[in-house]
Formats: structure tokens, sequence, C-alpha cells
């Protein structure tokens, strides 16, 4: 709060640092500690409101603070049909080349194998004939692959990198593209040939997401599974189920009879259901002409719900059950956080996908986790250590919403790389750190005790313990006395294992003396022995200061000699 009070101060005065310059500073130049704050905003005046956010440590969207977790591990998730919308990454597009260039390379892969182009389907204008495509199989698959790739390649290019992947349906090819398991001309082959297929088998069919468990849905499908089946369990409590419309209808009434909700999904076919097998062959043939790699990142899939494997991923029949299985993302939210991911980012066109981990991460698990094969472990809530960031939200500018999910994840302790974010800034200075100074000299002396009782003056200094003033010349004498036991931090200065007294001490002490007859400079110093403090040794120190001259200079002399053998001991002048 007091660091963002000198920045405010800075700030206010005209015409003041620029605000590029003033964020690249601040990021690249300073040290990241653990309490962190971002203030987000676009221009002076709320840069500054966001400011006195910080400094009266009040809620609002413009701040987002944090604790900083020690190097958190990260998931991104890719987010499934559904969450597409008209316009998704124009303005990404417009703004960010990296974005740009990352999209124009999908859409000239797949711009072959759709029925028009990608892109003018991608930023039609609302309510436009084009735009209506969006919603069709055909155009929405390709058209979230695309996406999220860009997306990936962008926060890529800002230094965010994952620890691990995971996707929901279509996203899970996205997933595996990043990871290296297909080039993007097969991924895009596959996306193409998905979305083709699945488009065309006969309409009809319906999904229905309806809020209860797994089980209990289980129960009514039971003897049914040719016609419905389990599409996707997305999170304790939430369940979707698909097939033909007649059954679906049934079940739902059913369910709706007990007091549970239910909403019916705008899709035009029944995904992930027994209406999906027409195509599996054909699916089957095109995806073994497709060339698989290890992955270069490891991914959870939301088939099995557990870490994939390569053998599993590299094979075509995997990919065939992905079509047909039911979607385990809640059960892959349970993995990711028994592999310890406490980040994770969506990357999709809405916070779809966080908000089904949110609701995974704060609910137990129950016995849906087993059922599934899960290797997870039972999860009780997320905790202040987990973030759940989508990059794009549906009602927020992208550029907004991308830098919003770039503070949050930096906040949380994930490394960003703020030089390519802020291309355009230049180091100015800044104001200096709010250091909030606490002292931890030792203060007063090793075994002071009632020194005026004996004619001296204390002299609140830890090397020194008392004052005499010469009744018959006007100079004084303090005395004191050291070891290791009573100043522990001497054995600190060592030569060669052997303790000396440091040059500084003996300085210390000077300036001590001065200050007691009102000299404030020490003109010379000269160091004639080197004083050597034993483990055990105890010192008795004398610094004597001679009667003023004419000009106002004294004399200065320190003497040390060993405390035990006082008598026998001779005093030796050491400065």
């Amino acid at each position: 709060r007091a660091q963002a009070g000198r920045l405010a101060s800075v700030l206010a005065d005209e015409p003041g640092p620029g605000l590029v310059d003033t964020a690249f500073s601040l990021a690249t130049t300073r040290s990241v500690f653990e309490h962190r704050a971002v203030v987000l905003a676009d221009g002076r005046d709320g840069v500054l409101a966001g400011l006195r956010g910080v400094i009266e440590d009040l809620p609002g969207a413009a701040v987002v603070r944090g604790v900083a977790a020690t190097e958190p591990r990260l998931a991104f998730l890719f987010t499934g049909q559904g969450s597409q919308r008209v316009g998704m990454g124009r303005e990404l597009y417009e703004r960010f080349p990296v974005f740009a260039a990352a999209l124009d390379e999908v859409v000239a892969e797949l711009d072959p194998m759709l029925d028009g182009s990608l892109r003018e389907v991608l930023f039609a204008e609302p309510g436009s004939e084009q735009a209506g495509l969006l919603d069709r199989t055909g155009w929405a698959q390709p058209a979230l692959f695309a996406v999220e790739t860009a997306l990936f390649r962008l926060v890529s290019s800002w230094g965010v990198r994952p620890d691990v992947l995971a996707g929901h349906s279509i996203g899970e090819i996205t997933a595996a593209h990043v990871a290296g398991v297909l080039s993007l001309a097969d991924a895009c082959v596959l996306v193409a040939g998905r979305a083709r297929l699945m488009q065309g088998l006969p309409a009809g069919g319906a999904m229905v997401s309806v809020r209860t468990s797994e089980e209990e849905v289980a129960e009514l499908l039971a003897g049914r599974e040719k016609e419905v089946s389990v599409a996707a369990v997305n999170g304790p409590a939430s369940v979707v189920i698909a097939g033909a419309e007649e059954v679906v209808l049934e079940v739902a009434a059913a369910l709706e009879e007990r007091g549970i909700r239910t909403r019916w999904l705008r899709v035009s076919h029944a995904f992930h259901s027994p209406l999906m097998e027409p195509m599996l062959e054909d699916f089957r043939t095109l995806a073994s002409r497709l060339t698989y790699s290890a992955p270069r990142v490891p991914i959870v899939s939301t088939l099995t719900g557990q870490a994939a494997t390569a053998e599993q991923l590299c094979s075509p029949d995997y990919w065939v059950d992905q079509v047909r299985g039911t979607v385990r993302f809640a059960d892959g939210v349970r993995t990711l956080h028994a592999r310890g991911v406490r980040a994770y980012l969506e990357l999709g066109p809405d916070g779809v996908l966080t908000a089904m981990a949110q609701d995974t991460l704060e609910a137990d698990p129950g016995p849906s986790a087993s059922k599934s094969g899960s290797d997870a472990e039972p999860v009780s809530g997320p905790g202040p250590d987990v973030v759940l960031v989508p990059v794009l939200r549906g009602d927020r500018d992208e550029h907004e919403a991308v830098t919003e999910a770039l503070a949050r994840l930096h906040v949380h302790g994930v490394p960003v790389n703020w030089q390519t974010v802020l291309p355009r800034g230049r180091r100015v200075d800044l104001p200096t750190y709010a250091f909030e100074h606490r002292r931890f000299w030792p203060e007063g002396s090793a075994g002071a005790g009632n020194v005026a009782a004996a004619g001296l003056a204390t002299t609140d200094h830890p090397l020194l313990g008392a004052a005499v003033g010469l009744a018959d010349s006007d100079g004084v004498v303090l005395t004191g006395r050291l070891s290791l036991r009573s100043h522990p931090w001497l054995a600190d200065h060592a030569v060669a294992g052997t303790v000396i007294f440091p040059g500084a001490g003996f300085l210390e002490l000077a300036i001590r003396a001065g200050d007691q007859v009102g000299c404030e400079v020490v003109e010379e110093l000269t160091l004639t022995a080197p004083l050597v403090l034993g483990e055990r040794d105890t010192v008795a120190m004398q610094v004597s200061v001679g009667a003023p001259q004419e000009s106002g200079r004294r004399s200065v002399n320190v003497y040390a000699r060993s405390a035990e053998a006082a008598e026998e001991a001779a005093w030796v002048r050491y400065a």
C-alpha cells in the first residue's frame, strides 16, 4: 500500500511518466515479491483510482490481488463445442500479430476442407446468414480448434507455459496438437473430418443437462444403453445425457419428478451417444491415415479421466472412442488436482470449463471417481492456493479479458514475460521502494548495572557501558567489556578462522567518544594492532579522550586488555 502511494504521487503530477513505460518498468525492473497487485486501467484517471484501491485496500474489478504460490503447476483447458460465439477472436486478431498469424495458418489448412471461408464465418456480422453457420457442427468444431490454437500461440508468446493439458471433446484434439501428438496439417484433417462426419449424420436426437450425480442418471439409463447414454460428467452434480429424443425426454421427465433441474441443450446432434455410431468406422479410416507422435507436454485424458499414455494418444482407436465415449471432465480435473495443478487457464471463447472445474474442486468427488478408474484423491475444495482463469469472456472486451487473465496468473505466481506483453515500453525512473524500517541493533550493553551509583555516566551504546569525565584535564574515559558470548555477532568478522575486532568497530568507538565531548568528525584514525577475540575471552576496553586543544580538536586512544587477568595484564593501545 505504501508503494502504491508513492507511485500515485508520481503519476498524479503533470505530465508524469507514460503509463506504458511505467507498467513496463514496474514489471521488468523491480523485484517481484510474494504479495502482489495489478492495476487494470486504460487511462491515468483509472490508474490513479486503482492505486487508491490498493492504498485503501478497497475491493474492485480494477485491482487484481494475490499471494504468489511457489512455482504453481499450470494446466491449460481447451473448451468443447457449445461455447462458440460469432466474432470470437476478432479483437485479438486485429490487435496481436502473433494471434493473427497463428489463426491465418490454421485457416489456410482448414479452408480447403470446408465449404467456404472459416475466417468469414468466424468474423461474420451478428444476425447475418454466415453468422448462423457457426451453430452448425461442420463449422463450429473447426472454428473452435482455430481460435484455441491461436490463443495457445498468443499466451505462449507471453511466456505462459503449461505443465499439463486437458480438453473437453473437440478441445482434446487441440490439446493433442499443441502437445505435438498431431502436426497442424494432420490435426486439421482430423478436426474437419470429425465435424463433417458428425454433421452428415441424420438430424435428430437430444442432449439434456441435469443437476444430479452420474449414479442417479445411470440408474434410469439401465437397459437403454443402445438409445441413450451419459454424454458428459462435468461436475459432481452436472451430467449431460444424450441419445434418441423420445428416450432422453422420458429420462429427463423422471428426473424432474424427483425435483432435479434439467436444461435442454441447443444442438444439431446427440454427441457422445449411440447416435454417433454410424460415423465411427469412416472416422476410424480417416484417423488411421494420420501420423502420431508422443506428446511433449503431458495430457490428462477426459475420455478416461486419467493421465493419457503416449500409446493411447497415438492410437486411432482412442480418437474413435473419444467421439462415442463419455467426456469425463470432472474426473480429469480431480486427476489434475492430484498431480499438483493449482492454476488453470481456459483457452476458449468463454469461462465454461473454469466454472465446471470450480464446481468439482468445491465438492467431494464421491464414488464416481473410483467408478471411472480415476487416479485422483478426493478433493474437499479448491482452497486459496487454486486459481481458475478464463482467457476470454463472452461479455467482455477481449483485450481487457486477456490482460486480466495475465494479471490473475501473475499474482498467483505463474511466470509471465512482461517484456513481450509490453513490447513498446521503455525504462523510466520509479519511486524508490517504500521500506518500513525496524531497528535490530542491540539495546544497552551486556552486564550493564547501576553505573550512576559508582559515579559514572551511562553511554546507551552496545560496546561501551560507562563514561567518566576527568577532573584535572577535561578529558573523558569510556569503558566497556567485549566477548563472543555477550556480542556473538563479532564472530562474523574472522580471518583464517581467527576472530578479530573489526576496524569499523574501532571507528564506531571513536565516533561515540566524540559524541560524548561534542566532536562530530573523526579526522584520522590509525589502527596500531589487531585485537584478537578468543572464543572464551572477555576483553576490557577503554577509550581515552584528551583535553581540547585551542582549535577544539581532541586526541583519542583505544586500549584493551584481558578482563580475567586485569591485575597482571598491561593495557595495549589498538587505535
